[in-house]
């Protein structure tokens, strides 16, 4: 059994930071569900955890696992309250995106997202609409950031982000023949436009919304409107509250 020193404790602590997990090729999940929902999906490297939680939840003799109490295990975690389990995971390879795929499914498609509530969210949505894969620019925030992983509730488990080069990824996805949708204030009425059981949605920064760049890639731009028309209303839809609408229109479509 590992000890806990305090090397380990500042090791684990750094995994909030993208600088750290990248350090340790690590991450951590936090907290009693994400932890059960994560625990069979990822390479556990370590789970620290009270002896009550233990108690109650036996685990495979073979882990490595660290029992503290809730002061320790509050330096280590990034939440205001300290839970009773946080379980460090080595990084996955990084994932792979073919164009190819987005012909034959749907994919969702991030431009410079930010906030990690948002991401989260976007990936627990993908993932109850059937959505796999999420392919985003490499300043969208990191998909193994505690507070995503958090709010993802298990999707992290099996909805993969393949980060790079957005505009890229793209334009060779519109090559092999996917339609590249994208949210526009001058785009069709997703209500009533015809929408494809495949191709990549695009879904545009919290504030900026889709880059410029990224626009040109798109093929069919789409609008979500206001009701009622012409109503005075909010200045912009929050981007992940976008997606799930998004999504449920395609999804309407195959049902």
């Amino acid at each position: 059994m590992t000890q806990l020193t305090k090397a380990l404790r500042r090791d684990i602590a750094s995994l909030s930071d993208i600088k750290g997990r990248r350090r340790l090729d690590a991450f951590m999940a936090e907290g009693t569900k994400c932890v059960l929902d994560t625990i069979g999906a990822f390479t556990v490297r370590h789970i620290i955890a009270t002896p009550q939680w233990l108690a109650a939840n036996p685990l495979p003799p073979d882990l490595d696992i660290i029992e503290a109490n809730r002061g320790e295990i509050g330096e280590m975690s990034s939440m205001a309250l300290a839970p009773d389990v946080i379980a460090v995971y080595n990084l996955p390879e990084p994932a792979t995106f073919h164009p190819a795929e987005a012909t034959s499914q749907l994919v969702v498609a991030l431009d410079r997202v930010q906030d990690p509530g948002n991401l989260g969210t976007i990936m627990r949505t993908a993932d109850w609409m059937g959505i796999t894969t999420v392919i985003a620019s490499t300043d969208t925030v990191d998909c193994f950031n505690p507070k995503v992983i958090q709010a993802t509730m298990g999707a992290i488990s099996r909805v993969r982000v393949v980060y790079g080069d957005l505009s890229a990824m793209l334009r060779e996805a519109a090559k092999a023949g996917a339609p590249v949708y994208g949210t526009f204030l001058d785009g069709d009425n997703i209500y009533t436009a015809p929408l494809s059981p495949a191709g990549i949605v695009v879904m545009g920064n919290e504030g900026r919304g889709i880059s410029s760049e990224v626009a040109a890639t798109a093929t069919r731009r789409l609008l979500i409107p206001p009701y009622p028309a012409g109503h005075p209303t909010s200045e912009s839809l929050n981007v992940a509250t976008a997606t799930a609408i998004t999504l449920s229109q395609f999804r309407a479509r195959q049902f």
